[in-house]
């Protein structure tokens, strides 16, 4: 079973240069984080570390596949995930979260954990609405049959009708008694 502890990286020993990492992903990586989004998978994650004085740039690339629960079936099913971010961690006096994708650590910090980032940017990459292959080309002509039937509201401003009404001889007199009311 998979640790936390397995996607650190020790950044306090490595020197000011590009290092290559590789994480794999499988069931037991999802149950770390025990939500029902995903259900297992296999992904393998390449993380390319740059480190200077200053910075440290992740480049991460992950690619392969997660299960998932059809929306509208309830059948598993494999969705293919190909996920390529970057992310910059600088030093600073404290440590903070100044943007999705830029942190803040001190200099005494010895290693990073990147699983809660890799878990991050699968889950955002997922679809809103998980529709299982066989579900998604009538999905698309739904969709198709959708746009051609729009149905387009228009209302009149009151000064267009009572235009309209005056030209109109054929009205009946009781509306025209309720329109002197005002």
């Amino acid at each position: 079973m998979k640790k936390l502890k397995d996607y650190e990286i020790g950044i306090a020993k490595l020197s000011n240069k590009r290092h290559s990492y590789e994480f794999e992903m499988d069931d037991s990586f999802f149950e770390l984080f025990g939500t029902d989004i995903i259900s297992g998978g296999k992904l393998l994650a390449k993380v390319e570390l740059d480190k200077t004085e200053s910075l440290l740039t992740f480049d991460i690339d992950i690619e392969g596949h997660v299960r998932l629960t059809c929306d509208r079936s309830l059948d598993e099913f494999d969705y293919p995930v190909h996920v390529q971010q970057v992310f910059r961690v600088k030093y600073g006096e404290e440590n903070l979260e100044l943007d999705d994708d830029l942190w803040q650590i001190t200099n005494g910090t010895q290693a990073i954990n990147i699983a809660q980032h890799l878990y991050d940017y699968i889950s955002l990459s997922l679809p809103m609405k998980k529709l299982h292959p066989r579900f998604v080309e009538e999905s698309d002509e739904e969709e198709d049959d959708s746009e051609e039937d729009i149905l387009i509201y228009t209302s009149r401003s009151e000064s267009d009708s009572e235009d309209e009404d005056d030209d109109d001889e054929d009205t009946d007199p009781r509306w025209d008694a309720l329109r002197n009311l005002n």
